[in-house]
């Protein structure tokens, strides 16, 4: 008879049942507050974990540590080869799967995701206006992404939530746009705080839009009742009144939910991190590779999550940057 999983706890009582997994650090954007125009050194093939390393990581974490749900992230996770196989073999092992993509290529995988059984996705988008978004990413590709959106939508990969994050000087001005721009199409938009994960590490703070700002100006245009948090999920959020339109923010700088985090984060590498601003990683690809059995891999990564400290710090004088930025980490 199966058992259920023993809860994967840390030290202060949170139990951990997301997973993100990065599945690769490459990405066909180069937007400017995240990486330099010439782009990074992407990893080496050989140290991506294929499929079978992939699939059997999850596996684990559903049957053993009681996982419940998968993102698969990047880089771009679009551009892995093979990701609607691996999809179907991820979500055959029973968690809620959903995607985070800068949207370019949904438009023609979006019903072969939910064939596979993908259940919904999160779109970046931080404008609307095509010359911004080219100047950001470097890329003339914003008509992509709203093919993209539009598709996911239609495949029934939904709520298709949207993510923004407002720079100070930048698109800080679209807020209020990008909220109708949602509500018109059935999206649920979402702001993000900056964070200190640009590679170049050029993050300002004085430039971070904080989650009272954002609330301030949709609470101009909007009015806003509260819907709160789902659960431990990241995300605030707030109704537009007399709709069923519901806007989200993250403030994971100004407003840190750490208390209440059950993520832990896989890289495209197979290092496994007890969080986004983690400066210590665990090796789970050499264990893979070296042919441990699942009781190791499973000891690994309880030890990690034990050794998850209270929170990230990052509005304080205390924090640590980690090495890697978010395009290597996964999103």
């Amino acid at each position: 008879m199966n058992t259920a999983p023993r809860p994967l706890s840390d030290r202060f009582g949170r139990v951990h049942t997301d997973l993100r997994v990065s599945l690769t650090d490459r990405c066909n954007l180069r937007c400017t507050y995240c990486m330099p125009a010439e782009g990074l050194n992407w990893l080496p093939k050989a140290e991506v974990l294929g499929d079978d390393e992939v699939v059997r990581l999850v596996r684990i974490a559903v049957e053993r540590l009681g996982i419940a749900s998968v993102r698969l992230t990047g880089g771009e996770p679009l551009l892995r080869r093979g990701l609607t196989d691996l999809v179907g073999r991820i979500t055959a092992l029973g968690p809620e799967v959903s995607l985070t993509t800068n949207g370019i290529g949904l438009a023609r995988t979006a019903v072969a995701l939910r064939e596979a059984g993908l259940h919904r996705v999160n779109v970046s988008l931080d404008t609307l206006r095509p010359e911004r978004y080219a100047a950001l990413t470097r890329r003339d590709r914003i008509a992509d992404v709203f093919a993209g959106l539009a598709a996911a939508q239609a495949a029934g990969l939904a709520p298709v939530k949207v993510n923004a994050v407002p720079v100070r000087g930048v698109n800080d001005d679209e807020i209020v746009e990008l909220a109708e721009f949602a509500a018109a199409h059935g999206y649920r938009m979402r702001y993000i705080e900056s964070m200190p994960l640009d590679a170049q590490g050029a993050w300002d703070r004085s430039t971070m839009v904080t989650a009272a700002e954002i609330l301030a100006v949709l609470g101009e245009r909007f009015a806003l009742v509260p819907v709160g948090r789902h659960g431990n999920a990241p995300a605030e959020e707030w109704r537009i009144a007399g709709t069923d339109t519901v806007i989200g923010v993250i403030a994971s700088v100004t407003r840190p939910f750490c208390g209440g985090c059950d993520r832990v984060r896989l890289t495209a590498d197979g290092q496994l991190r007890n969080c986004l601003f983690a400066t210590e990683e665990s090796d789970l690809r050499a264990l893979l590779r070296g042919e441990a059995d699942d009781d190791r891999i499973e000891a690994a990564w309880r030890a990690t999550i034990a050794r998850k400290g209270p929170g990230h710090a990052i509005d304080s004088a205390d924090f640590v940057r980690p090495d890697r930025p978010m395009s290597a980490i996964g999103g």
